[in-house]
């Protein structure tokens, strides 16, 4: 049973804040944010226990949530503002001088929902390690989740970590790569291959879940739910979240180039063609 009745308007409206947010200051990382709404809308509004009236710095009593590859602010400022961590408003001060949201997240200026600044790719991965532990300690049962982009898995911080959490069977952890085979150089396999990334996951002592219908939000909400019926087992979990960069815009989908480029005015106007408009923007 859903939390949210509705959930199923909350992809197309924060694509549409994606795309505007995005083109409105001509910066920002449209194409992973578009890839990634199904797991956000999944997390956020079914399966995080949190309550955002409540949040708090520190991580005692709820689940967390830690976004590794913090370039993807988007999708992840507009999943919190429409959860109720902050007024919807402030979406339009996205990147701009002053403003809390800015291009990587930021603890600066105490943004609710944010708890580490990131966006250096693969550090997410050892906080979280130290969130999940600290939570054994204190007799938490709450869960952490991250999200990692499948190019940030180049990073050698992360394999450390992959290593540690499965020798330590850190098993309140659910960490997610956002398999679309797609950075700013290119497409993952031709810059540096992981090669089978569910065998090395399992070689170091990890669970996996494979969810391959990664913007298909029922089969997300799905792979999420079994991924969570899976911690407390001696593993971490890890779920291969096979999406596709931009996806909801057919100009944009599976194309690498648009990692980091904003919309211009037409493209814009196409964009939102394509996007029902379900919730209201902001």
């Amino acid at each position: 049973m859903k939390k949210y009745k509705n959930i199923e308007q909350y992809p197309s409206q924060i694509r549409r804040d994606i795309v505007r947010m995005v083109h409105d200051v001509q910066s920002g990382h449209p194409g992973g944010s578009l890839g990634t709404v199904e797991f956000f809308t999944a997390l956020f509004f079914e399966l995080l226990e949190a309550d955002p009236q409540q949040f708090k710095i520190n991580d005692k009593g709820e689940d967390i949530f830690i976004l590794s590859n913090g370039h993807i602010t988007p999708v992840y400022y507009s999943t919190m503002a429409r959860r109720g961590y902050f007024k919807l408003q402030e979406l339009a001060t996205f990147r701009r001088l002053g403003s809390r949201l800015q291009g990587h997240p930021s603890v600066h200026d105490g943004l609710p929902g944010v708890r580490i600044a990131s966006g250096s790719l693969g550090q997410g991965l050892s906080v979280a390690l130290g969130i999940a532990q600290g939570k054994k300690l204190n007799n938490d049962s709450h869960l952490v989740y991250t999200l990692h982009g499948d190019g940030e898995l180049q990073e050698g911080q992360i394999w450390e970590a992959v290593l540690y959490a499965g020798a330590k069977g850190v098993d309140n952890l659910i960490a997610t790569v956002d398999y679309n085979n797609a950075q700013i150089d290119g497409k993952v396999d031709d810059v540096l291959s992981l090669g089978n990334l569910k065998a090395k996951f399992e070689a170091f002592n990890w669970t996996v879940v494979e969810i391959k219908e990664g913007n298909n939000l029922e089969a997300v909400i799905k792979g999420l739910n079994e991924a969570k019926s899976l911690t407390g087992k001696g593993k971490p979990v890890a779920v291969l979240l096979h999406t596709l960069m931009g996806y909801g815009i057919d100009f944009m989908q599976g194309d690498y180039r648009w990692h980091g480029k904003p919309l211009n005015d037409e493209q814009l106007t196409k964009a939102l063609a394509q996007l029902p408009e379900t919730l209201g923007d902001y």
